[in-house]
């Protein structure tokens, strides 16, 4: 069965996303300017949390981001982000979606960094 580039970016096969959540903000438009030069893959909105214990981390702020492309260039703009995130404040966790659900396809869209 040969998969045509098209039938993997379609509405039934999403783009896969990457996601790499970094202490910091700083740390995170770092790791995604490293993520972007190191493969083609584009990036959606950022998101953030500041949790319970945020006093007791590096930088009391955890963000996310979140690359878009297909498997193998998200994997690449990880390998890079995560190198880059490693030598400034670090990595809370990581983890690559292939082909997300429409439901996560929504979950995805939802930041709260332009939030208070």
């Amino acid at each position: 069965m040969v998969i045509k580039m098209e039938q993997l970016t379609s509405r039934k096969n999403p783009e896969a996303v990457g996601l790499l959540e970094v202490f910091g903000l700083v740390c995170a438009f770092l790791a995604a300017d490293a993520g972007c030069k190191a493969a083609n893959v584009h990036l959606e909105v950022f998101d953030k949390n500041k949790p319970a214990n945020a006093d007791s981390l590096p930088v009391p702020l955890l963000v996310t981001v979140k690359f878009r492309g297909s498997i193998a260039d998200v994997e690449e703009a990880m390998r890079a982000a995560e190198a880059v995130a490693l030598q400034n404040t670090g990595i809370v966790s990581k983890y690559i979606i292939p082909r997300p659900t429409e439901d996560t396809e929504k979950m995805l869209k939802i930041s709260a960094l332009d939030k208070n």
